[in-house]
């Protein structure tokens, strides 16, 4: 690309090639984790195709001998790769930093006095963006996230929540959630983050899809997705409170990429069309190494990465005496059991077992670069510890 090459970084460009399968044991092999990592519930490692792109960026931008236009254009592809692997267009895909950034224009547009449900144990991303509007009479309500569908009312504007929970691994009923949403006439905001990678999602269920891309989908910090309906289909939409929210919709940090090229200076306003018009400007490296990732996500299936961490999550579980779960989280309370006793949390870092803890649990996070022998140490390491 010629330096002064000023097309559009955030046009649509060509299609994604499709990555050719991959099976699971060759996608570890793309992993160089030196530890027992078990910690995906706080970031995830990135394959080295991802590293070694995003190195290759660094070294052009120290050399300056790449047009920025290079690696914008990654932007573009993580785009319609993430479409691909929560089966929307890119048309419906906006590009962000963070979810309480990409939440903020959904929180702007619900109506003074608008209620809020969120479960009672959601991560602070997916509730402070409404709970700032408190001064104008938003409400947040809380229900256990178990009987979330239940507590939707006819009061109820907006549900926000995620797929997997941050704190306990527990995955959510979406189909009832969105079920009752919608007959209720009630937006629905998925917070996907936890989830995205190894639990197979549909944006389509949903209004809005919210995902931080460096956890389970093992990118740079700084990347972050939100899908949303097309024009067309909002306007579609026939509830009064549904419609009024996307007449209020407004893209509130629209800047120079939101613009999609056609204009870098002064007025009239030209917007891109659709989700585009709610990107911000990207931090061009992570997103270097953003795409390389998708791509050997899609290359695995998520369907297959999910019989798989859900395999090692249920076999960590069984070693523990707990009953099978649905979710690749597994989380033991500190407060009790043996677990709770001193020394115990030596034991595992002496074992080398990296995991996290968060709400009064310890997580252990199974993903596709783990293995059953990674499982067997975290499961000697506890073990000893509750029978020392």
């Amino acid at each position: 690309m010629d330096i002064n090459d000023d097309r559009d970084p955030s046009a649509p460009s060509e299609p994604t090639r499709v990555a050719p399968p991959l099976t699971v044991a060759q996608a570890r092999a793309e992993w160089d984790v030196q530890r027992t990592f078990l910690d995906s519930c706080s970031y995830g490692p990135p394959p080295r195709r991802g590293w070694e792109a995003m190195q290759r960026s660094l070294d052009e931008w120290r050399a300056g001998s790449v047009p920025w236009q290079t690696w914008a254009e990654s932007v573009e592809t993580s785009r319609e790769l993430f479409g691909r692997l929560v089966g929307v267009p890119a048309d419906q895909v906006t590009t962000g930093a963070a979810v309480s950034q990409l939440l903020a224009p959904l929180a702007t547009a619900l109506p003074d006095g608008a209620e809020v449900l969120i479960p009672d144990i959601e991560f602070t991303s997916g509730v402070y963006p409404f709970a700032v509007h408190a001064d104008r009479g938003v409400l947040v309500r809380t229900a256990p996230l178990n009987t979330l569908a239940e507590a939707v009312d006819e009061s109820t504007t907006l549900v926000s929540f995620s797929a997997a929970q941050s704190a306990t691994g527990e995955v959510a009923d979406i189909p009832a959630i969105t079920r009752r949403a919608r007959e209720a006439g009630a937006l629905t905001v998925l917070d996907g983050t936890q989830a995205a990678g190894w639990l197979p999602l549909n944006a389509a269920d949903v209004d809005f899809l919210a995902v931080a891309a460096y956890k389970w989908l093992c990118a740079p910090r700084g990347t972050a997705f939100l899908t949303m309906p097309t024009e067309a289909t909002a306007a579609d939409d026939s509830h009064p409170r549904r419609a009024e929210f996307f007449d209020r919709l407004k893209p509130l940090a629209a800047g120079w990429f939101a613009a999609g090229g056609a204009a870098s200076y002064g007025m009239p306003m030209h917007l891109a069309d659709g989700a585009r018009a709610f990107d911000i400007s990207p931090a061009w490296h992570s997103w270097v190494g953003m795409a390389p990732a998708l791509e050997l996500l899609l290359g695995v299936g998520v369907e297959q990465i999910h019989t798989h961490d859900i395999a090692l999550a249920n076999r960590f579980r069984a070693g523990l005496g707990l009953e099978e779960s649905n979710s690749a989280i597994v989380t033991i309370d500190l407060d009790q059991g043996k677990l709770s006793w001193p020394g115990a949390l030596d034991r595992l870092d002496a074992a080398g077992v990296r995991y996290s803890q968060a709400g009064g649990n310890m997580r252990f996070g199974f993903h596709l670069f783990n293995d059953e022998a990674d499982v067997d140490t975290a499961l000697n390491a506890v073990t000893d510890t509750m029978t020392s």
